[in-house]
């Protein structure tokens, strides 16, 4: 599934839409600054949380990190394990909050 762009996620919150968002930048980061309606999940305990999340396994799921490995990375792991729409925040939050 193609990713997606800041503009376009601001634009689907704005009409009311509320996509399910995960951030896989640590908790402190997140804690920094956070994108409304996001789950925090950081990448590196991403692998043991992936059955807490398979009610969303057929579900558009967006990851976000700070600036887009992360969350490729994250989208990969998703996409492994049968989540069919991971789309990623192209710039991740840096992009989003400019």
């Amino acid at each position: 599934m193609n990713d997606i762009t800041p503009e376009e996620l601001k634009q689907r919150q704005a009409t009311g839409e509320t996509p399910i968002i995960l951030d896989v930048r640590e908790t402190w980061e997140n804690e920094e600054s956070r994108i409304d309606g996001s789950q925090n999940i950081p990448l590196g305990t991403l692998p043991d949380k992936i059955a807490d999340l398979e009610e969303f396994k057929d579900q558009e799921i967006i990851v976000h990190c700070k600036g887009g490995g992360r969350s490729a990375t994250a989208k990969a792991l998703l996409t492994q394990h049968g989540f069919s729409h991971v789309r990623n925040l192209l710039g991740g939050i840096t992009a989003y909050k400019a």
